[in-house]
């Protein structure tokens, strides 16, 4: 393995997430802000010039035309990832899709099956699996040092007055809490406790059909649960809190907030690695690692893994009346 190899990015999408993957990706030696493509050539340009791209694409056939790219972000919204995906995938270019993967699970399994038949990587953009916090608390789990894990209680809620309008409310493009932010503490709640028996649901819907908010309950066992909240209704302190046979662990979305562990009453400050950036760059550095070992999946987050994280969704969409016109 040459560990000094290099890979020509390109972004498919130039909005908001797409500047803030940006910027951390420039923090990779081994990654070359090479393309950056949007439907329109103008603002390709312009994203392109500001984060440091060689070249800009106003379509999207075109860029993935060009032999130069090895890995492609892409960051339009969810009704658009399968369509995006498999364009990509089609012309052997390697896939860090954002989150949610896509709509429903039909869809994230037309992903699944073009990234194997056409032999190309393909994963899904869930950057907090990488973050060092996040690496510990999932080492505490399985050192089982604070004893077995009893119930995850994880919320993401921001002000988000609604507007017919916006990316966030419309069904057409996958609006909603559940899977713009509301698929974080579900994430939370799969990689630690595991698949639910159980999944209860309450949810608040916008006048456009879509959730504003939505609250689930998660039942493992007798004694083992997961409390999760989504919403755009108010801000929040959009912490996960992990609760063990014989401690605590809190952990912040804020990279400069310490994991906090409780031991027997006993409040104890454990700090990660200051890092620089946002922590999209893990993933990215993870990405690069997977396409040295000529892998098509990531072994931390494999495809299985977001094929049951859609599901999850699906499941709590079912129950909680989300429906999204044109995939459903």
């Amino acid at each position: 393995m040459n560990s000094k190899k290099t890979y020509n990015w390109a972004i498919l999408g130039c909005g908001k997430i797409a500047k803030n993957f940006s910027k951390d990706l420039r923090l990779l030696d081994r990654a070359i802000l090479y393309a950056a493509a949007s439907r329109n050539l103008e603002k390709a340009k312009v994203f392109s010039k500001e984060y440091g791209y060689q070249k800009a694409y106003g379509s999207y056939q075109e860029m993935v035309k060009d032999p130069k790219v090895d890995i492609v972000y892409i960051a339009t919204p969810h009704s658009f990832h399968m369509q995006h995906s498999l364009l990509c995938l089609k012309h052997k270019k390697a896939v860090l899709c954002e989150k949610a993967f896509a709509i429903n699970e039909k869809e994230v399994r037309q992903m699944i099956d073009a990234s194997k038949k056409n032999n190309t990587f393909l994963m899904e953009a869930f950057w907090t699996r990488f973050t060092p916090t996040f690496q510990k608390v999932l080492e505490i789990v399985k050192s089982k040092e604070l004893g077995d894990l009893i119930r995850v209680k994880s919320d993401f809620m921001f002000l988000a007055p609604f507007d017919a309008e916006s990316r966030l409310y419309k069904r057409s493009l996958g609006g909603g809490s559940l899977l713009d932010i509301g698929i974080y503490p579900v994430f939370t709640a799969l990689t630690t406790l595991g698949i639910p028996k159980k999944i209860s649901t309450h949810a608040t819907l916008s006048p456009t059909g879509s959730d504003k908010s939505i609250t689930l309950l998660f039942k493992y066992s007798e004694k083992k649960s997961a409390y999760l909240t989504a919403s755009f209704l108010c801000e929040g302190f959009n912490d996960s809190e992990f609760y063990f046979e014989k401690g605590a662990v809190k952990i912040s979305r804020e990279p400069e907030k310490p994991i906090v562990i409780t031991k027997k009453g006993l409040q104890e400050e454990r700090y990660v690695d200051m890092y620089e950036g946002m922590g999209y760059q893990f993933e990215a550095a993870h990405v690069m690692d997977c396409l040295d070992k000529q892998l098509i999946e990531s072994p931390l987050l494999p495809l299985s893994f977001s094929l049951q994280l859609i599901k999850t969704l699906d499941q709590i969409r079912a129950k909680a009346n989300i429906v999204y016109p044109d995939h459903d």
